[in-house]
């Protein structure tokens, strides 16, 4: 199997450049010699062949091939705005929904975090959520790399949510599916999902994302965890857009 790897540097035919740091290790741990092909892509939509010129002790140089665009994403653009799950779950659900296909990631801080980050650890802990989407990346195939924003408290972020279907995900609304709506969205069309983390959000927080637009959704009669029902709503997404028209 050709390995796949992310680089953030603008790829270009015939050009010939060192791996950056992250993918020159990777490509050696993998033992990759002068003559092999590898697999990159840098986050705009295609992949690009790559054949392995050099391998030093610590770079490995390539020369790029001519590109082949990737189709594989989701036909609604996908936001799934979460109070953060602590501990591994949050580095779980990027993972699962970068795989799923989400396209932004928006973690929040509400009043029943546990989680609870700002400035500079903030910052380091986006920064790692973001190697683990380009990781997630590199193994399903996707060329377009989710972005994971910014750490920001949910009463800033609710006037700068995304236009399009608003799902607020709560236990107790009354439907047990999603809207309707959800299953007509034309392609293109923007869902983005609010949920909260461990214990949910507050009876206060709901009514202000039911204020800025949201539509409460129920997913069931059983009780998801945190990281649960995001997830479940981005596989029924990415299960209507991916799946094939005679069907």
């Amino acid at each position: 199997m050709t390995i796949r790897l992310f680089v953030a540097v603008p790829l270009a035919p015939g050009i010939e450049l060192s791996l950056p740091p992250g993918a020159a290790r990777h490509a050696q741990v993998r033992r990759v010699q002068p003559g092999d092909t590898l697999c990159l892509f840098d986050g705009a939509g295609s992949d690009w062949p790559a054949t392995v010129l050099a391998v030093g002790r610590s770079e490995v140089s390539v020369r790029i091939g001519e590109p082949r665009s990737v189709c594989n994403e989701l036909p609604h653009e996908v936001t799934l705005a979460l109070g953060m799950p602590a501990n591994e779950r949050m580095d779980m659900l990027v993972e699962k929904a970068t795989e799923l296909g989400v396209a932004r990631l928006q973690p929040l801080l509400t009043e029943r975090s546990v989680l609870r980050l700002s400035g500079e650890r903030a910052e380091r802990k986006r920064e790692h959520w973001q190697a683990v989407a380009q990781a997630a990346c590199e193994q399903c195939g996707r060329a377009r790399v989710p972005v994971v924003e910014p750490v920001r408290p949910l009463a800033a972020w609710l006037p700068l949510a995304p236009q399009g279907l608003r799902l607020l995900l709560s236990p107790g609304a009354q439907a047990h599916r999603l809207p309707g709506q959800a299953a007509q969205l034309a392609p293109g069309a923007a869902v983005c999902t609010l949920s909260g983390p461990e214990g949910g959000l507050t009876a206060a927080e709901e009514a202000a994302a039911l204020a800025a637009g949201f539509v409460a959704t129920g997913l069931g009669p059983r009780v998801l965890r945190a990281e649960t029902a995001p997830l479940a709503v981005l596989a029924w997404l990415a299960l209507q857009g991916d799946r094939p028209a005679q069907l």
